[in-house]
């Protein structure tokens, strides 16, 4: 079967097959490289609902035909990944439908940089961006369940979702919202697939509530699994995008997504805090939380000291050009460090809402707290002098894999979370167990969440660097389950973090997460070894070599 003259048959959208363009898609940017067999890239949803059918129909004699959803392709964890159909949605799939006082209809291929354009036009935000929100798009960020540096206060993705249009098995559209107790009832009466869809799922998760109670990590983010805590409130409403948000496109594709939106605070003010002892880590973390910032994030030193090697690069990205104006910028930094050495932790605190009182309140207090545990800090005046924090923090990864020519920046314990107040316990934990595997690395994350980012750089061309990775996620990872954390706070599972699904939530809730991909999708069209099904010996055949 010549499957791209199959395929472009079935739609009237692209088909691709060139070399260069399929070795572009083999790859985001995860440790992991899967060469598709064909690139689509859908014009509408009649081609998406044809992609199904076609897909559904062949299936039998030819098992490995699948479909996975890809949109910009910045997914730490492998996630759209697949030898089989990549499903493109940026080419045609890419409008913003709407925008009114309270929430955006957009579809999966809008980069988010253009929305949070077309918002700050309007003075309204959409909070829970990811740290790579000039790149990332809004598909990725929906089946990631995405969070970032506002979360702390805002929560993330799965609280913004109001609705979402989907194709699913069936070869359908389908639009799913909240639905009260009554209008379940009503729709569970159906007998359209729609109607035995929600049958069926609310059987599961009503049979299982004891069990699904308990497995909840107990952080306060989690993108591992699929999400069956948050589709029946206490009130008895059922929300099915709780459990689409975050499936990482396993359940059927997502064509529209209805977003909440808040209005924009507009000032906020940054105050940075450098750390050189970590004991009095946990006791800072709660007195800053009684504050109530909108953000407090982390970097390490390693990371640091890494951007201020390029200080005049970053400088002139921020509009300071020549090595006068870099020495003006980075003059506070300088100080700090002659005075009291390179920090090991920065941590950023930011607070928003009026000016005057962050001053006299939340900005005064956080000086009184730096004092009092003998740390230092810098208050950031103007925006371009916050924007360098901001940059530090949200491109560490981006600078990690640009600069760093030697190594390869490989995220695979990158995302992991357990109660802030463990911290102080748990990192030197972690790290030894980092250093022992003789791992160079860097840390930033949400300190206020308790969420890591750990980002070794390893040469991937030695086989012996390879073989660290999966012994050092174990340990890693065991050591995230004794403190009853997540494995994934945001990034999700992919490829790297799929095979640990069972291990961390055991083998009745693993068997209730193969169901719901079984009532989705029993043909297993969408997306198939991620989430499910997953061994280390797959993931490891599909490591990056180079």
């Amino acid at each position: 079967m010549n499957l791209p003259f199959e395929l472009q048959k079935t739609i009237t959208g692209e088909v691709i097959t060139d070399e260069l363009t399929l070795q572009k898609y083999s790859r985001d940017t995860s440790i992991f490289e899967m060469t598709p067999s064909v690139i689509v890239s859908p014009k509408d949803i009649e081609d998406l609902k044809n992609l199904v059918k076609y897909v559904s129909s062949h299936k039998k004699n030819d098992p490995a035909l699948s479909l996975t959803a890809r949109t910009a392709g910045s997914d730490m964890s492998g996630g759209p990944l697949t030898t089989s159909i990549s499903v493109d949605f940026m080419q045609h799939f890419n409008q913003i439908k709407s925008i009114t006082d309270s929430y955006t209809i957009v579809e999966p291929g809008v980069y988010f940089r253009d929305l949070e354009t077309r918002l700050n036009e309007k003075e309204l935000l959409y909070p829970p961006y990811p740290a790579s929100k000039d790149l990332c798009a809004i598909g990725g960020i929906v089946n990631n369940n995405s969070a970032g540096e506002k979360t702390l206060q805002y929560g993330k993705t799965n609280k913004y979702i109001l609705g979402l249009n989907m194709v699913l098995s069936d070869g359908e559209e389908h639009y799913f919202e909240k639905l009260s107790k009554a209008q379940l009832q009503n729709k569970m009466k159906s007998t359209s697939y729609e109607g035995k869809l929600f049958k069926k799922l609310y059987a599961l998760l009503s049979e299982n509530e004891e069990a699904i109670f308990s497995s909840r990590p107990q952080v306060s983010k989690n993108s591992s699994g699929y999400n069956i805590w948050d589709v029946i409130d206490k009130e008895g409403n059922f929300d099915i995008t709780q459990i689409v948000c975050g499936a990482q496109g396993t359940l059927g594709f997502i064509t529209e997504a209805k977003l909440k939106l808040v209005p924009n605070p507009k000032k906020e003010k940054l105050y940075v805090v450098f750390i050189n002892n970590m004991d009095d880590l946990p006791n800072f973390v709660q007195d800053v939380l009684k504050l109530k910032p909108t953000s407090l994030e982390i970097t390490d030193d390693h990371t640091f000291k890494i951007y201020l090697k390029y200080a005049r690069e970053m400088a002139s990205l921020l509009g300071s050009h020549g090595i006068f104006a870099t020495m003006k910028l980075f003059l506070p930094e300088t100080m700090l460090i002659a005075r009291h050495g390179m920090p090991k932790l920065i941590v950023l605190v930011e607070f928003e809402g009026d000016e005057t009182k962050i001053l006299s309140d939340e900005i005064k207090s956080l000086v009184e707290i730096v004092k009092k545990y003998k740390m230092s800090g810098h208050y950031c005046k103007t925006k371009k002098d916050a924007d360098k924090y901001w940059k530090l923090r949200r491109d560490t990864f981006k600078l990690l894999r640009e600069k760093i020519k030697d190594r390869h920046s490989t995220p695979f314990v990158d995302d992991i979370i357990v109660r802030p107040e463990c911290l102080p316990e748990f990192l030197p934990k972690l790290t030894q167990i980092l250093d022992k595997h003789k791992l160079f690395y860097t840390i930033s994350g949400h300190l206020g969440d308790g969420n890591l980012h750990i980002i070794p750089l390893m040469d991937l061309k030695n086989p012996d660097e390879r073989k660290k990775i999966f012994p050092a996620t174990d340990e890693v990872y065991k050591l995230v389950l004794e403190y009853k954390g997540s494995l994934s706070a945001e990034h999700n599972d992919g490829l790297i973090r799929s095979p640990y699904l069972k291990e961390q939530f055991g083998d009745k809730v693993y068997k209730i997460f193969h169901e719901i991909k079984n009532i989705f999708d029993p043909l297993n069209i969408f997306n198939p070894h991620k989430k499910i099904g997953v061994t280390k010996e797959f993931a490891q055949k599909y490591m990056i070599k180079t």
